[in-house]
C-alpha cells in the first residue's frame, strides 16, 4: 500500500517555521494500530488522516503517542493539502466530519480559515503556580474541557518561556496553552502537552 504523505507548516508564510503537522490522504480506511504506528515513525505533534471516499470527508489526528479530538493546525494543513493538490481550484470551502463533530475550513484569496469550535471555559484566580510550569506568571488564566489557557502580555514573553515538562505532565488537563498579542499577527501561542507525545 502507498499513501502519500505531505508535511504543512501551519501558520507561517516561510519554510520551516509555524507549526509543522503531515497529513496522509487515504482512499482505504486503515487500521487505528497503522495510523498510531505512522503517526509515531513521523514523530510530529500530530499527524492528520483523512478518508477520501466519504463526504464531507473524515478526518482523525494522532501525536506519536495517542489520538486526539481536536487538532486546529492538523485541520488547516489538511484543507491546504486538499486545497491544492486534489480539488478543483474553484473550490473554496471544505467540510470535514471529526469525533468534536464538524468542522469547516474556506478560503480566502491566500488565506485559510477554520470554524473553531469554542469551548467552555472558567476563570482561574489562583494562577501563581503557572510561573513553576513555565517561568513567568500569566495575566490571566482560563480552564477549559481539557486543557490550561495562560494569556501573557507580549509575544517576547511567550518566546522565553521554559517549561518544565515534567511539572506540565502532572497538572490536571491535558496540557497548557500560553498566548499573547503577537507583534506581526493577532496572537502568538505555544502549546505544551508532555503527556500526548
Amino acid at each position: 500500500m502507498r499513501l502519500p504523505i505531505f508535511q504543512v507548516d501551519a501558520f507561517t508564510d516561510r519554510l520551516f517555521s509555524g507549526n509543522p503537522a503531515a497529513v496522509i490522504l487515504m482512499s482505504d480506511v486503515l487500521s487505528e494500530e497503522l495510523m498510531q504506528s505512522i503517526a509515531l515513525e513521523n514523530n510530529l505533534s500530530e499527524t492528520a488522516f483523512i478518508d477520501l471516499s466519504k463526504q464531507p470527508y473524515d478526518i482523525r489526528w494522532f501525536t506519536p503517542t495517542t489520538e486526539v479530538d481536536l487538532c486546529g493546525h492538523a485541520t488547516l494543513a489538511s484543507a491546504k493539502v486538499l486545497f491544492d493538490e486534489i480539488l478543483d481550484q474553484s473550490i473554496n470551502e471544505i467540510n470535514f466530519q471529526s469525533k468534536s463533530g464538524p468542522l469547516r475550513v474556506f478560503k480566502k484569496d491566500h488565506l485559510t480559515f477554520l470554524d473553531f469550535p469554542s469551548d467552555k471555559s472558567s476563570n482561574v484566580l489562583d494562577k501563581a503556580f503557572v510561573e513553576d510550569l513555565l517561568g513567568f506568571e500569566p495575566n490571566y488564566l482560563f480552564k477549559g474541557t481539557d486543557d490550561y489557557l495562560a494569556v501573557f502580555s507580549s509575544e517576547d514573553i511567550i518566546k522565553n518561556l521554559k517549561p518544565n515538562f515534567s511539572k506540565i505532565s502532572q497538572i490536571n488537563s491535558r496540557g497548557l496553552i500560553a498566548s499573547a498579542p503577537g507583534d506581526q499577527v493577532d496572537f502568538t501561542s505555544r502549546c505544551f502537552y508532555p503527556q500526548l507525545g
